[in-house]
């Protein structure tokens, strides 16, 4: 478990030994105990950086040997389609060279570079890296056997990643919404999602409903924020441009209604039915009719799944738009019908970069945002972040349909008006 390309095999076992190497002991800990004693803020985060780049991590006597294992489930990942560890730039239309981490540390160098060591920001920067590491590793659980197993064992990692020994910043509930952010990147070639959704449906029910959820108010919010900034409210055009979502947004409902069927049917109320009733809501809300009503072609490919959902949803329509007004946003407790973005990545990566520039970690994760339960006052740190990133993306506007947008806005007018049209289309 040390250094040297030929030290480990290359599989989800010899990497997972690894990681819980780095991320259950003191090495982190160490590895940002040394940084902190370089002359200035630029010096202890280049030097993270070369151990990013290399994928190689030294303390304490200890060397940690990424490099082999990443320079293999990259290559192979990017076969199946998706680029996890990189992110794309829509400005010079390629991938970019570096990673997503070490892209955020060129960030903080040029904004806090003068400054002494932050010992809270490279403690997050370091688990931003470690992050991207376990993202790559949740695309390759079906490599060898028992993927329910292996996801297992990525939650026990994600723990120990965000337990006592990081910095405190937490970045996402389980492991499997690590699969929606490690695909949620733009891809200018969207071959990759049919087959994953494929494997996914390999997962035990727990597994598939944990993947769902996040997927449906994400899809939702990716959908609404298109229809709006990328369409001009034109549907049309909306689901055409989307093959690739509208059938992992099928998935994901009905995946979730299948589960409010089970607690309905057993009397079961509470949190765990609001979650789904949420759910359903929220990946409803950019175009209801594409599945209780005429299916566009972008769904042609998941017909049973269409099916399944709207016969489902038809025997418990009456209960579900009962349901449905308990989440009815308003400007008193936060919702994720207020909450557009382009990308779930930008999300949490913006997250990070003001936890960065602030030296302060966040007490919410990305799917802290994806819902608004439990109601009251834990709502309002979650309108505080999704304002701050709002704030941020205005400042920083993206080219969209020849014009300058932000890429994530929180506004409970739009909320309530999505809410509503939500409502008519169901009720017809």
């Amino acid at each position: 478990m040390t250094s040297g390309r030929s030290a480990v095999a290359i599989t989800f076992d010899g990497v997972c030994s690894l990681l819980e190497t780095a991320l259950k002991g003191a090495i982190r800990q160490r590895i940002v105990a040394d940084a902190s004693t370089s002359k200035d803020f630029r010096a202890a985060l280049l030097g993270l950086r070369d151990s990013m780049r290399a994928n190689g991590w030294k303390a304490g006597g200890r060397a940690i040997n990424l490099q082999p294992a990443i320079e293999t489930y990259d290559r192979l990942t990017r076969l199946d389609g998706f680029h996890v560890l990189h992110d794309w730039d829509g400005i010079a239309d390629t991938v970019n060279e570096d990673t997503i981490p070490v892209d955020v540390l060129h960030y903080l160098i040029d904004k806090r570079g003068t400054e002494p060591p932050d010992r809270t920001a490279l403690a997050i920067l370091l688990d931003y890296y470690f992050l991207h590491v376990l993202a790559i590793l949740c695309l390759r659980i079906w490599d060898e056997d028992d993927a329910d197993a292996h996801l297992d064992r990525l939650n026990d990692l994600l723990s120990a990643l965000q337990g006592p020994n990081g910095s405190g910043q937490p970045f996402v509930a389980n492991a499997e919404t690590l699969l929606l952010i490690a695909t949620s990147h733009f891809e200018l070639v969207e071959r990759g999602y049919a087959k994953l959704m494929a494997r996914v449906k390999t997962l035990n029910r727990a597994h598939q409903i944990n993947i769902a959820l996040p997927h449906t108010a994400s899809i939702g919010s990716h959908l609404r924020f298109g229809f709006e900034a990328t369409y001009g409210r034109d549907t049309v055009a909306m689901r055409s441009d989307n093959v690739a979502d509208y059938p992992w947004l099928c998935f994901a409902l009905v995946t979730v209604m299948r589960e409010y069927g089970r607690l309905h049917d057993e009397g079961i109320q509470g949190p765990e039915r609001e979650r789904m009733v949420e759910g359903i809501l929220n990946g409803l809300s950019p175009d209801a009719r594409a599945f209780v009503g005429q299916p566009p072609a972008s769904l042609s490919a998941c017909e049973p799944d269409r099916v399944e959902f709207r016969d489902r949803f038809d025997r418990y329509r009456r209960d579900v738009l009962e349901e449905f007004e308990r989440q009815r946003p308003s400007d008193h407790s936060y919702s994720p019908l207020s909450f557009f973005f382009n990308f779930s990545h930008n999300v949490l990566k913006g997250t990070v970069v003001d936890a960065l520039l602030r030296g302060q970690a966040w007490t919410l994760a990305f799917n802290d945002l994806l819902t608004g339960l439990p109601r009251g006052e834990q709502g309002q740190p979650k309108a505080e972040l999704a304002k701050t990133l709002m704030g941020y993306a205005r400042s920083n506007p993206s080219p969209i349909g020849g014009r300058m947008m932000p890429v994530i806005v929180y506004d409970p007018a739009s909320g309530r008006e999505a809410f509503a049209v939500t409502m008519r289309k169901l009720r017809v």
